[in-house]
C-alpha cells in the first residue's frame, strides 16, 4: 500500500511535536534538579550575605545613642564596606577558575561571617570603619561568583528566571532582617550586660560560618563533577550553558570591551537606588513617627515582601518575552519616580510605606533583569573576571550613595535632598539601559538534547 505525501506529513508533524514536548519535559525535569541542588543553596547563602550587609541599617539608631555615631558617620561606615569590596572583587574572581567555586564560596562565607560577628565587639566609629572595610574585603567576589557559577549550569533563555529566584534572597533578607534585627535589638538589650546591637551582629553573623561549611559539602565546581547527574545529563548542561562558546579569551579582552564599561555604569545607577532603600529604609520609617525598634523592623519587612513577589513575576515575564532592554529600563524609571514619591509622602507613615514598597519592587525588578544581561556577552575564560569588573565598578554606587545622603542630611537636616539626588541617578541608569541593552526579542538558546 502506498502512503501519500499528505498522509506522511499529517503523521510526522504530530510525532515531531510530541518528541519536542517530551524533550522539553525532560529538560524541565533536569533543570528542576539543578534548581534544588544549586540555586536553593546559593539563595540561602545570599540571604545570609544580605542580612549581614544590611543589618547595620537597623542598628543605626541604637548605635547612635550608645556610642555617638552621627548620621554622617553612619553614611561613611555603611559606604566604606564597598571600598574593601571593590578593591578585592576582581582578584577574588580571577582566582575562582583555579581554586574552584566550592572553595571560593567557603572562604568568602566563613570570613565574612566572622567579620560580621566581630562587629559586636566595637566601641567607637573608627572601629566600625575598619570592620566594615574588612567585611567588604572578605565578602568580595561572592555576588559575581554566583552569577558566573549559574552560567555554568543554565542557558541564556532561563537566566532571568533563575537569577530572579536566586536573587529573591535580597528582598527576602530585608523582610526577615527587619523583624529579626528589631527583635534582637529590643529583646537582647542589656542581656549579659551587652547592648542589643552587639547581640544582633553576633547572632546574625555566625550562621554564615556554618553555611560556608554546608556549601563546601554540597556544591560541586561544575556540572561535570555532579555525581547526582548521569553522564548524558552532564553533557547536556555543559552544551546548553550560557558560557558555551568564547568571546573573551582573558581579562584583558574584558577590559577592552566598551560595552562592559557601559553596563557597569547602568549597574552603578541601579545600586545607588537599591542601597538608598537598604540602608535608609529604617530611618525613613522613624521620621514618620515610629520609635520602637521592633515595630520599625516589622514595618520594614513590607517593601521587601512586595519586591520579592515582584521580581519572581518580572523575571519569568522577561524570559517568556525573551526581552531585556525594556524589562530593565522601565522599572528603573519607575524606581526613580518612586523615590520622589517617598519624598512627597513626608511624615505620613502609610503613604511612605506604599511609596517605599513600589520603589523597592521596581528597583529590584530592574536589578534582577540587568543581572541576566552580561551572560549574553561574557563568554570564555575571561567571563569570571568580566562579572567581577561589572560588579566592582557598579558597587561603587553602594559606597557613594549612603555617603552622599548622609552628608546632604547633615547639611540640610533632612533626607529629602539625598533621596532626590538618588532619584536622578536611577533615572540616568534607565537611560543607559535603553542605550546599552540590545533591543528586541532574542532567539532561544540552542543546545544539546537529552537522549530519548
Amino acid at each position: 500500500m502506498t502512503m501519500t505525501h499528505d498522509t506522511m506529513t499529517q503523521d510526522t508533524v504530530p510525532h515531531d511535536a510530541a518528541c519536542r514536548a517530551a524533550q522539553g519535559g525532560a529538560l524541565d525535569r533536569l533543570y528542576r534538579q539543578v534548581d534544588r541542588r544549586v540555586v536553593a543553596v546559593l539563595a540561602i547563602a545570599y540571604l545570609l550575605d544580605c542580612i549581614d550587609r544590611m543589618n547595620i541599617g537597623f542598628a543605626q539608631h541604637q548605635i547612635a545613642q550608645r556610642i555617638g555615631l552621627s548620621t554622617a558617620d553612619y553614611g561613611v561606615a555603611a559606604g566604606i564596606f564597598f571600598i574593601g569590596y571593590v578593591l578585592f572583587e576582581i582578584p577574588s574572581n580571577l582566582l575562582l577558575p583555579r581554586v574552584g567555586a566550592r572553595r571560593t564560596f567557603f572562604r568568602i562565607m566563613v570570613l565574612w561571617g566572622l567579620a560580621s560577628a566581630a562587629m559586636g565587639l566595637l566601641h567607637d566609629r573608627y572601629g566600625f570603619y575598619v570592620m566594615r572595610f574588612l567585611l567588604g574585603v572578605f565578602e568580595a567576589g561572592f555576588a559575581p561568583a554566583c552569577m558566573y557559577y549559574l552560567t555554568l549550569w543554565y542557558p541564556r533563555d532561563r537566566m532571568a528566571t533563575v537569577v530572579s529566584v536566586q536573587q529573591t534572597a535580597g528582598p527576602l533578607s530585608g523582610a526577615i532582617s527587619g523583624p529579626l534585627s528589631g527583635f534582637l535589638l529590643q529583646a537582647m538589650d542589656h542581656v549579659g550586660g551587652l547592648d542589643g546591637w552587639r547581640w544582633m551582629f553576633v547572632l546574625e553573623g555566625l550562621p554564615s560560618v556554618l553555611m560556608g561549611i554546608v556549601v563546601l559539602a554540597v556544591l560541586c565546581d561544575r556540572p561535570a563533577d555532579a555525581r547526582w547527574l548521569s553522564p548524558a545529563e552532564r553533557a547536556v548542561l555543559a552544551a546548553r550553558a550560557a558560557t558555551a562558546g568564547a568571546s573573551h579569551a582573558g581579562f584583558r579582552a574584558v577590559l577592552r570591551d566598551r560595552a562592559v564599561h557601559v553596563l557597569s555604569l547602568a549597574y552603578f545607577c541601579l545600586i545607588c537606588g537599591l542601597y538608598t532603600i537598604n540602608f535608609w529604609l529604617p530611618a525613613i520609617i522613624r521620621r514618620a513617627g515610629v520609635q520602637s525598634d521592633l515595630r520599625v523592623g516589622l514595618l520594614s519587612a513590607m517593601p521587601y515582601l512586595v519586591a520579592t513577589g515582584g521580581i519572581l513575576l518580572w523575571g519569568r515575564r522577561s524570559d517568556r518575552a525573551r526581552e531585556r532592554r525594556w524589562h530593565s529600563a522601565i522599572p528603573a524609571f519607575a524606581g526613580a519616580a518612586g523615590l520622589l514619591l517617598v519624598i512627597a509622602a513626608g511624615h505620613h507613615l502609610w503613604g511612605a510605606l506604599a511609596a517605599l514598597s513600589a520603589t523597592a519592587a521596581a528597583l529590584y525588578a530592574a536589578y534582577v533583569i540587568f543581572l541576566s544581561v552580561p551572560s549574553d556577552r561574557l563568554k570564555g575564560p575571561g567571563a569570571a573576571g568580566g562579572y567581577a569588573l561589572i560588579n566592582s565598578l557598579g558597587l561603587l554606587g553602594g559606597f557613594l550613595s549612603p555617603m552622599i545622603i548622609g552628608q546632604l542630611a547633615r547639611l540640610t537636616g533632612s533626607l529629602d535632598g539625598g533621596l532626590a539626588c538618588m532619584s536622578l541617578v536611577v533615572a540616568l541608569g534607565g537611560v543607559v539601559l535603553c542605550l546599552a541593552v540590545p533591543p528586541g526579542r532574542r532567539a532561544p538558546a540552542a543546545g544539546a538534547a537529552l537522549p530519548e
